[in-house]
């Protein structure tokens, strides 16, 4: 099961570690949801999701506030000595010595921040569902294209890495080569990023690895893409029939997500960067409304019930 260290959390969210004597090696964080524990804290148990980073905003604590020393230590310890990873407390709000008291004891981990109890919600759920979704590795290069995620695959030597570099000089960003990492972040959407070890590489066959980021600056990498198109680079088949409207879409599946696919056969000549150029801006067209294979669709359909109108009024 995928999951995330207490270290990893504090880095990113910036939190502060208000128990410092706590194992942080000995929690980790394995579901994207977050919890407010208002039931909780006014003694509802019933169908609690202990493993759920916990989050205290301004009206948990504005409630704790009333409650008396005996009460505050009954709920506490029942809240704190389950399996909660960690708590948080928005808006720099701090627990009261007892809550610090019964979180030592049980070994949970508190911390706190300043951001907004929303937006500090929004954030950590963001980043948790990305960090903990299904993750698949798959071979291609992946590449941002008029802010269209294009992943370019086919087999090894076939000229992915060759296209991903004219398009890095046409001004698109590359996300990474050879080693995808495909992340199902919803039921409509993959994120894909590269391995820490390959990432901002190219390997170019007769000469070798390029830094991308080093050659062409920072603007020709991007971390991560949501990918919206699939292109499959295939060797040129004389006897097999290729797509030539499009009016029907095919698709590919990965982590049960479906994504446009668009078959290219390669051959001497063709310009692959200028294609896949053209392949991204025309899904984009696509997406905004415009189809051209239904608009040319429509002129003939018009043209030939135009012509037959003038064939029955000269008869």
């Amino acid at each position: 099961m995928a999951s995330v260290s207490l270290n990893r959390v504090i880095e990113k969210m910036k939190l502060e570690n208000l128990t410092p004597d706590v194992d942080l090696k000995a929690h980790r964080i394995t579901l994207a949801e977050v919890n407010r524990p208002a039931l909780q804290l006014a003694g509802y148990f019933e169908n609690f999701d202990a493993t759920r980073l916990q989050i205290i905003g301004f009206v948990e604590y504005s409630y704790m506030e009333t409650l008396s020393d005996e009460q505050k230590r009954a709920v506490y310890t029942k809240l704190l000595s389950s399996e909660v990873p960690c708590v948080v407390f928005c808006r720099e709000l701090q627990p009261d010595p007892i809550f610090l008291e019964t979180a030592v004891k049980g070994q949970v981990p508190i911390f706190s921040t300043n951001k907004s109890t929303s937006s500090f919600m929004a954030e950590i759920i963001r980043w948790l569902s990305v960090k903990l979704a299904p993750c698949i590795s798959v071979h291609g290069v992946l590449m941002d294209i008029h802010g269209i995620g294009v992943l370019l695959t086919g087999e090894s030597g076939i000229g992915k890495s060759e296209a991903a570099l004219e398009l890095i000089k046409r001004g698109h960003r590359l996300v990474t080569d050879d080693v995808v990492e495909l992340r199902k972040v919803s039921d409509d959407t993959l994120v894909g990023s590269a391995p820490d070890i390959t990432k901002h590489f190219i390997e170019l066959r007769g000469i070798g690895i390029v830094d991308v980021k080093a050659l062409f600056g920072a603007a020709a990498v991007m971390d991560t893409q949501q990918v919206d198109m699939v292109i499959r680079l295939e060797e040129w088949d004389k006897d097999k029939e290729y797509d030539r409207l499009g009016l029907e879409e095919n698709y590919t599946e990965y982590l049960g997500n479906k994504v446009v696919c668009y078959t290219l056969p390669i051959r001497p000549g063709r310009n692959l960067a200028v294609i896949c150029e053209s392949a991204a801006a025309n899904h984009r067209q696509k997406k905004m409304g415009y189809n051209a294979a239904k608009e040319l669709y429509t002129r003939v359909q018009n043209s030939l019930a135009k012509r037959r109108d003038e064939e029955e009024d000269d008869e």
